[in-house]
């Protein structure tokens, strides 16, 4: 674990994996050293693929700037206003073509969908997650009628590895395609969403290259932000892939891996 040569302008952290441990909280360890950050005036922006709904929980964990990129980068939400500060979903043409020819190369595709009012689901679309109160079963025909900022597209019998190279093959020239779950489930947005390109956005507005960027994350989709911030950090609990790109190691995230590492960026 080897700090960047100049001190970071802004800290980009990944959540499940990355910031947050396994039972689903931030430590006070971690939370004191994201309130130092943000103390020295650097900001730290959460950049998750988690819907809003399940990003509120850490907000309390967001400093003075008051932005987090959702959704694999569909969404910068403004936790001051409560409101959205830029939506970059899938269209409505765009969303019933790539859903229909991803189901004609891999039948056995079963859909949800993430939108802002929430999350919506195809009556065989085996959630593992509790579904929210106000979640809707629908046919895909009513899933699909307006856009979305993901599509998930699940399969009960593929891995999640040939899954991703068989949707990448079938629509993966329309849209953009990764994972984040240990289970076979894709997350598709708009073609070019992804966390590096609207964790940009952000960084512009605030000011900051991308090389005064040190980002953390854990799994394939936190790969393009890694690949785009000045330093990044892969946890030690990784996947591979991501290791492999990342110039660091940080230690586990349920050893309170990032924060080890800004605690010694930032002489804390």
């Amino acid at each position: 674990m080897s700090a960047p040569a100049s001190r970071p302008r802004l800290v980009a952290t990944d959540l499940d994996g990355t910031l947050v441990r396994s039972d689903g909280s931030v430590s006070p360890r971690t939370a004191e050293v994201l309130a130092a950050v943000e103390a020295l005036g650097v900001p730290v922006v959460f950049v998750t693929g988690r819907p809003l709904r399940w990003t509120e929980v850490v907000f309390e964990h967001v400093g003075a700037h008051g932005l987090a990129v959702v959704a694999n980068g569909a969404l910068v939400w403004d936790v001051a206003a409560d409101a959205p500060r830029l939506e970059r979903g899938i269209d409505v043409d765009t969303l019933r073509s790539v859903a229909a020819d991803l189901r004609a190369a891999v039948p056995g595709t079963t859909y949800a969908v993430e939108r802002l009012d929430g999350i919506g689901l195809e009556h065989a679309f085996r959630e593992r997650h509790p579904v929210p109160d106000g979640a809707r079963r629908m046919s895909t025909e009513e899933l699909l009628a307006a856009p979305v900022q993901k599509l998930l597209a699940r399969h009960e019998e593929l891995s999640p590895q040939d899954y991703w190279d068989a949707a990448e093959a079938a629509v993966g020239d329309r849209v953009t395609i990764t994972w984040s779950s240990s289970t076979t489930l894709l997350e598709i947005s708009a073609f070019g969403v992804t966390k590096a390109t609207t964790l940009a956005v952000v960084a512009e507005g605030l000011g900051v290259a991308a090389e005064d960027v040190v980002a953390f994350g854990d799994m394939p989709n936190d790969l393009p932000m890694l690949a785009w911030a000045g330093t990044s950090y892969a946890m030690d609990n990784a996947h591979p892939s991501v290791r492999e790109v990342a110039d660091h190691v940080a230690p586990d995230h349920d050893q309170d891996g990032v924060a080890s590492v800004l605690a010694s960026i930032f002489d804390l």
